[in-house]
């Protein structure tokens, strides 16, 4: 409650915030990428995913940023309510949880958090992973077994990763059975196109920037597929030894950019990665500042659009719903003159 009253608080929000957010099960404006995998060892026996690549929780994480709760079970109701509540104040309608196969950690979580999206009138959509043995055949039973669970848009990440275009095709009646919408992960419109999804993303903020935005979301079109380019605040996943790349946040200036090109492009709606996938530095949920002596000193948001303390924290929480409404209500050609 506290940070969401600092959120509604943010000089720049008070006219951002929407009036009213999209029914759940509705096409939505703004979606984001969650991440239903972390664990502690008071909660869960164990740590998941805080101690990737060698790490020892809790002080020192695979991240380059703190949470501001600090580490956290994605097994705890109490946690799961409160990362929905931040998420329907950055003025998000769509929640897409990651999710590894039936069975996995993921699957385990995923009625907690339909349980607590819904209670914020979030709807919630399924990031299908390239699980191990992912298969045309797989995914035709995972679609059907969410559509029971009341999950019926699917976003596939890596779409053509072991299936190819014409194994898509041919499931397409069996995948639209229950009437679910699929979106591709990919820059290859003609492709997703010719395998029947309904539109295409781009997740990968480093590879996929702003200035192919355009030429995306005119291709989809041309295509008739729906388009949602994928908008983010930097990238840094050194700590958790995925990748050595670096995407600077600029104090703000990265995610207003990414914004900027994506509405620009006039997508049918906007992707945001992540909220809280902190082993690539993506997430935008709140982080605080944390140093032990001898440990690594974290990043922070301090700085961010002139922000610093405990509005810091919440900065990128609250930029979202600044452009979220300014997705909704400005056009791209006021959006060349407007300023933030």
């Amino acid at each position: 409650m506290r940070r969401l009253l600092l959120l509604l608080c943010a000089p720049f929000v008070l006219l951002a915030l929407p009036a009213s957010l999209p029914a759940a099960g509705s096409a939505p404006s703004v979606a984001i990428f969650y991440y239903p995998w972390y664990g502690t060892a008071a909660h869960d026996g164990q740590w998941q995913h805080w101690g990737q690549d060698g790490h020892t929780p809790p002080d020192d994480i695979a991240a380059a940023y703190y949470p501001a709760d600090g580490v956290y079970s994605s097994d705890d109701t109490a946690e799961i309510a409160r990362q929905m509540d931040e998420i329907r104040s950055a003025g998000v309608d769509q929640v897409v949880v990651s999710w590894w196969g039936r069975g996995s950690p993921e699957d385990a979580r995923l009625p907690l958090v339909l349980t607590a999206a819904r209670a914020d009138q979030l709807s919630v959509a399924v990031h299908l992973e390239p699980y191990a043995g992912r298969t045309l055949a797989s995914v035709v039973a995972d679609v059907a077994y969410l559509n029971r669970v009341g999950v019926g848009t699917i976003y596939v990440y890596e779409p053509f990763d072991g299936i190819t275009v014409s194994d898509w095709a041919t499931a397409r009646v069996a995948l639209h059975a229950g009437g679910e919408a699929f979106y591709a992960e990919t820059p290859m419109v003609g492709a997703a196109a010719a395998a029947g999804f309904d539109g295409v993303y781009t997740y990968d903020i480093v590879t996929y920037g702003g200035r192919m935005f355009g030429r995306l979301c005119q291709e989809a079109h041309r295509h008739h597929l729906l388009c949602a380019p994928s908008v983010g605040p930097g990238y840094d996943a050194r700590r958790s030894g995925v990748d050595q790349r670096v995407k600077p946040r600029r104090d703000g200036f990265t995610y207003d950019a990414m914004w900027r090109a994506a509405i620009t492009a006039r997508p049918d709606f906007v992707t945001v990665t992540s909220f809280n996938e902190w082993h690539e530095g993506t997430q935008i949920e709140p982080a605080a500042p944390r140093h032990r002596h001898g440990l690594y000193r974290y990043g922070t948001y301090d700085g961010a659009w002139g922000l610093h303390g405990a509005a810091a924290q919440v900065a990128y929480l609250a930029r979202t719903a600044y452009w979220a409404s300014v997705f909704r209500k400005t056009s791209p050609e006021q959006l060349k003159t407007r300023q933030p």
